[in-house]
C-alpha cells in the first residue's frame, strides 16, 4: 500500500512546557478526529538525493545552551589539552566494547570511553551480578587513570543502553518501556523515572546512560517503535527534557551530574523513526520542514536542559548517511541549535558510509562525529585515525575541537576528581537496585500507561473475591512483559530466577485475589480445575528489538490462532475474558478485541506487572483501586495494513484515534469490528531463505553434481545429473517439512537469491545465519564448507565439518553461524547473492528444515573474526 504523505507539524519556537502540556495532556479521552499539532510551513520542499546536506540552519530552532562560558572550565580543558599528544587526542574520540577491549588495552590505548553492548557482559554472562559490574568499572577507570606506563591520567567514561531502567542488570527496576510512558502524558513522572534509572545506574560505576530515545516513529512496521514516546512530536517534546533533567539533574543546580545522577545520550539524531516502509536503519525521505518539527522535535528542548551528549543514528536522510551529515551534525545541530556537548556514533556507525569500513573513517569526525562508537574495530579504528591526523586529512583543528568537547562533559562530571567508581557515593548500594520506593514509582507507571479499548457491559473492574483463572503465555512470563533491551538486547532466554525484584502480571493478580478471599488458579493453556468466575488472557508480542523487531505489516502472529482461539474457547464454556494485551505497538487486533469482554493495551509494562492488578481489580470496598489513565500516544489501526497511520495526517481513519482511553466512567460497550486485515496471514509470515523444506520469495535451491551439471529443487526428490547429491522429503514439526540432502560424491546445494541483499546492518549487529538441521552422517575424509557469495569473485568460505561433528546425530538444532565470520572471510554483505550453500564430499547426510536470519541458537560456530 502506498502510504499517503505525513504532515509536519511546526514545532512551537518558545518550547514552553505549559503550552505543550496544554496541548498534549488535554485531548479528549475519546477525542476521534483530532487536529494536527499545526501544519508544515507552507514553503517546505522535499530534499533530494542531490542536496541531502544542503539544509538551511537558519530555518531551525535556536534553543539556548543552559552553561555560560566558565573561564575556569575552559582553562583545565586547554591546559590538559595543550600537554597531549595526537595518540591520546585521538584515544579520546574512540569507544570500546567490554567484550573486545580489556582493561590492559586501554592502558595502552587510552580510549575515551567504553560501553556494554546489549550483549556484551561481565565474563560474557548476561546475568552477571552486580559486584561484577562493579568490578569491572573499577578496573576500566582505574586503567584509564594509571600513568605508571606513560600518558595522561584521563578518566573514561562507561556508558550502557539503560533503555527502561538499568535494564541490564539483573534485580533492577525495569520501567514501562516508552511507548507505554507515551501513554501516561505525564512529564513529571518521566523526570522521577530518569531519577530512579540514574541511582540504580550508579550502584554499579557506570556514568552514561544511551538515552532518552526521542525518536517519533511515523510507520508502526518498525521494530523500535516501543522505544518511541508517540507519534506525535509534541509528546515527545515535553518528555525528553524532564528526562534529562531527571537523569543528569538540572543544569545549574549543585545536584547536576553528582555521584547520584548520568550524563545521557539523546537519540538517535536524526530521523531514525521516519525511514521508508519503517526498515530500521534505512532512508528517511521527508520535507525539510518534516525532519525538523516532527523527528527533530525532542532535540532543541533537551539541548535547552543540557543533555551532554546526542548519539547520531544510523538511518540516512535522502541517501545521506547521519554518521557523515556535515549539515546537520555540525551546521544544524552545533552551531544552530548550540549544543555544546559531543555527538557519539552508534554501532559501527561509522561504517556505513561511503568510502568507509569500520576500521577506518576519517569522514565520519569531519562532518561532526566527536566520539565514534567502535566496539569491536576500535584498535584499527584509533590506528587509522591517527595517520589521517597525522596526514591532516583530519584536521588538527576539528580534532581537538571533539576532545574539547569530551574533555568538557568529563570536568564537568567531576570525574577528575571522583575515586573509582566503588568509592563514589552510591557504588556499591546494591539495596538500591530493586528498592521499593522504586518499585513503587514504576508501578504508578505501569498503572498510567495502561489503556482501556473495551469494555462490554462493564465487566471491568473485576471483583477480587472471586474464582479468577490467569491464562496466556504472557501472564506469568516477566521476559516476555519486559521486551526487547531487558538483560540483554533481544530480550530473550531469559528465566524467572532473572527477576528478583519483579512482579509477573499473574503474582500481582494472585497476591490481590487471595488477600480479598478469592481464589486465583493460573493456567496458560486455560485448562482450569474448576470453573472459574472469569479470566484474564494476557497474550502478546515475543520479545524483540531492533531491525530484528521490523515487520511487514500489522498482522499479529499471522497464521497462529492460538490466543485468539484460546479466548474463544474460554467464552465458549461462559466465561468473561478480559484481554491484556503485551506489545511494543499497536497491532491489527479487530478479532480478539470482538472475542474478549474487555481489552486492555498494557505495552511492555516492566517488572510491576503487580500495576496492571491495581487497576484491574476492585478494593476491599468494592470500588475501583485505581482507574484507567492511559490515553494513546499511537494510534490504533482498523486494518493490518495501516501501518502509517498518524494524528494529523490527510485521510486519518484508525480504528481508536490518538488520545482515546476509556476510564471506568466511559461507556465501554463496543460494536462488532469488521474481521477482514486488508492483507493475507501469508503476507505477514516471514519465511526467510528456506522454510519447510521450501525455498523462500525470490530465492531457489540449486544442486550441482561433481561433473559441474545442476538442477533446479522444483520438488521434494531431486537429484543431481550424475546422482552424487540427492533430495528427499522428511517430516520435521509438519508432514514433509524438511529436505534430506544425501552425498554421495562431490556436490553443491545452493540457495541462489533473484536479487542481491544487503545484510550489513544484521552483520553489524552480531545477527546469525540460522538453519535448522539434523546431522545423520558426515564425511570419512574431506571437508565440509559453507559458503556465501556477493557477485563475481567474491565469495566466503567456512570449514564447518569438525563443528558438524560436534552437533548431537539424528537430532534437530538450530545451528548458527555469526555473519561477522562469513565477513571476515571476504564476503562483502552488501550485496550477497547466494546466502548460504554447502559444498561436500560423499558421506555427508543432512536435513534442512529452515534457514534464516536470527539471534538464537542451540548451537553456534565460534570463529576469531578481527
Amino acid at each position: 500500500m502506498i502510504a499517503p504523505p505525513r504532515p509536519a507539524h511546526r514545532l512551537r519556537r518558545a518550547l514552553l512546557p505549559a503550552m505543550l502540556t496544554a496541548f498534549v495532556f488535554g485531548l479528549s479521552a475519546c477525542a476521534r478526529d483530532n487536529a494536527p499539532a499545526a501544519s508544515a510551513t507552507p514553503d517546505a520542499a522535499p530534499t533530494t538525493a542531490a542536496d541531502a546536506n544542503a539544509v538551511d540552519p537558519a530555518q531551525w530552532p535556536q534553543p539556548e545552551w543552559p552553561f555560560p562560558q566558565d573561564a575556569a572550565l575552559e582553562k583545565q580543558v586547554d591546559d590538559l589539552l595543550a600537554t597531549m599528544t595526537v595518540e591520546e587526542k585521538v584515544g579520546q574520540i574512540v569507544q570500546g566494547d567490554i567484550a573486545d577491549i580489556t582493561p590492559e588495552d586501554l592502558r595502552k590505548y587510552r580510549l575515551g570511553s567504553i560501553l556494554a553492548g546489549g550483549n556484551s557482559d561481565p565474563g560474557g554472562r548476561y546475568d552477571a551480578t552486580p559486584a561484577e559490574w562493579l568490578a569491572l568499572s573499577d578496573a576500566y577507570w582505574e586503567a584509564s587513570m594509571d600513568t605508571s606506563g606513560g600518558g595522561k591520567a584521563i578518566p573514561v567514561i562507561f556508558g550502557i543502553d539503560a533503555v527502561h531502567g538499568q535494564s541490564n542488570i539483573v534485580g533492577a527496576t525495569l520501567f514501562p518501556h516508552n511507548i507505554g510512558l507515551g501513554a501516561t502524558r505525564n512529564a513529571e513522572l518521566m523526570r522521577e523515572i530518569g531519577r530512579v534509572t540514574a541511582i540504580e545506574t550508579r550502584t554499579t560505576g557506570m556514568e552514561w546512560a544511551f538515552a532518552p530515545t526521542v525518536a517519533v516513529p511515523q510507520d508502526d512496521r518498525w521494530g523500535r517503535t516501543y522505544e518511541g514516546y508517540s507519534e506525535s512530536p509534541d509528546v515527545v517534546a515535553a518528555f525528553a527534557p524532564a528526562v534529562v533533567e531527571g537523569m543528569q539533574g538540572k543544569a545549574g543546580s549543585p545536584e547536576f551530574l553528582n555521584d547520584h545522577h548520568v550524563m545521557v545520550s539523546v537519540k538517535h539524531y536524526l530521523g531514525d523513526g521516519g525511514t521508508v516502509g519503517g526498515k530500521d536503519q534505512g532512508d528517511t525521505q521527508v520535507t525539510d520542514a518534516q525532519l525538523r518539527d516532527i523527528h527533530g522535535a525532542g532535540y532543541p528542548p533537551a539541548i535547552a536542559a543540557g543533555a551532554q551528549a546526542v548519539m547520531a543514528s544510523f538511518n540516512s536522510v535522502h541517501g545521506a548517511r547521519m554518521h557523515g551529515h556535515r549539515a546537520l551534525l555540525t551546521d544544524v545541530l552545533k552551531d544552530r541549535m548550540n549544543f555544546g556537548g559531543f555527538v557519539v556514533g552508534d554501532w559501527n556507525g561509522h561504517g556505513q558510509l561511503p568510502g568507509c569500513t569500520t576500521h577506518d573513517c576519517a569522514a565520519t569526525f569531519n562532518a561532526g562525529l566527536d566520539m565514534a562508537m567502535a566496539p569491536d574495530s576500535w584498535r584499527q579504528l584509533y590506528d587509522s585515525t591517527v595517520k589521517h591526523v597525522t596526514s591532516g586529512e583530519i584536521p588538527m583543528e576539528r580534532l581537538d575541537d571533539a576532545v574539547r568537547r569530551i574533555l568538557r562533559v568529563k570536568f564537568r562530571m567531576g570525574l577528575f576528581d571522583a575515586p573509582k567508581p566503588s568509592a563514589r557515593a552510591l557504588g556499591g548500594k546494591f539495596e538500591l537496585l530493586g528498592a521499593p520506593e522504586h518499585r513503587e514509582i514504576a508501578r504508578r507507571a505501569v498503572r498510567e500507561s495502561l489503556v482501556l479499548l473495551k469494555n462490554q457491559d462493564g465487566v471491568l473492574p473485576l471483583a477480587a473475591d472471586q474464582n479468577v483463572l490467569v491464562a496466556g503465555d504472557g501472564a506469568d512470563d516477566l521476559g516476555k512483559q519486559s521486551g526487547g533491551w531487558t538483560l540483554n538486547w533481544q530480550g530473550t532466554g531469559t528465566k524467572r530466577a532473572d527477576y528478583p525484584n519483579g512482579d509477573s502480571i499473574w503474582d500481582g493478580i494472585r497476591t490481590q485475589v487471595e488477600a480479598a478471599g478469592g481464589t486465583a488458579q493460573l493456567a496458560v493453556d486455560g485448562r482450569y480445575r474448576q470453573k472459574p468466575d472469569v479470566a484474564v488472557v494476557v497474550f502478546g508480542e515475543d520479545p524483540y528489538a531492533e531491525f530484528l523487531g521490523d515487520l511487514p505489516n500489522l498482522l499479529y502472529k499471522p497464521g497462529d490462532d492460538a490466543d485468539l482461539e484460546l479466548i474463544k474457547r474460554l467464552r465458549a464454556d461462559g466465561v468473561p475474558v478480559v484481554a491484556v494485551f503485551l506489545s511494543g505497538r499497536p497491532l491489527w487486533m479487530n478479532r480478539e478485541i470482538n472475542a474478549a469482554n474487555a481489552f486492555v493495551a498494557a505495552w511492555l509494562p516492566g517488572s510491576e506487572g503487580a500495576g496492571v492488578a491495581d487497576v484491574l481489580l476492585r478494593g476491599a470496598d468494592g470500588q475501583p483501586q485505581h482507574d484507567f489513565k492511559g490515553k494513546l500516544s499511537f494510534s490504533w489501526p482498523k486494518r493490518a495494513d495501516q501501518y502509517v497511520n498518524n494524528v494529523g495526517m490527510d485521510g486519518y481513519d484508525p480504528l481508536f484515534a490518538f488520545g482515546h482511553g476509556l476510564t471506568y466512567a466511559d461507556d465501554g460497550n463496543l460494536a462488532a469490528l469488521p474481521e477482514e486485515a486488508g492483507v493475507s496471514a501469508e503476507d505477514g509470515k516471514s519465511a526467510g531463505y528456506f522454510a519447510r523444506g521450501v525455498p523462500g520469495p525470490g530465492v531457489r535451491l540449486v544442486v550441482t553434481g561433481a561433473d559441474g551439471r545442476g538442477a533446479d529443487v522444483l520438488h521434494p526428490r531431486v537429484a543431481t545429473p550424475d546422482g552424487t547429491l540427492t533430495l528427499a522429503a522428511v517430516d520435521y514439526q509438519t508432514q514433509e517439512g524438511a529436505r534430506l540432502l544425501t552425498w554421495t560424491g562431490n556436490a553443491t546445494a545452493e540457495l541462489l537469491s533473484h536479487s542481491p541483499s544487503d545484510l550489513s546492518r544484521e552483520t553489524n549487529g552480531d545477527s546469525l545465519l540460522l538453519a535448522t538441521l539434523r546431522v545423520d552422517a558426515l564425511p570419512a575424509s574431506g571437508d565440509v564448507v559453507l559458503y556465501a557469495t556477493c557477485g563475481d569473485d567474491c565469495k566466503a568460505e567456512l570449514p564447518v565439518g569438525a563443528w558438524l561433528g560436534t552437533l548431537p546425530r539424528g537430532e534437530w538444532v538450530t545451528a548458527g553461524v555469526p555473519l561477522k565470520c562469513l565477513t571476515a572471510a571476504g564476503l562483502d554483505a552488501t550485496r550477497i547473492g547466494t546466502p548460504f550453500a554447502v559444498r561436500a564430499p560423499a558421506g555427508l547426510t543432512l536435513g534442512l528444515a529452515d534457514i534464516r536470519i536470527g539471534t538464537e541458537a542451540t548451537h553456534r560456530l565460534d570463529c576469531d573474526t578481527p
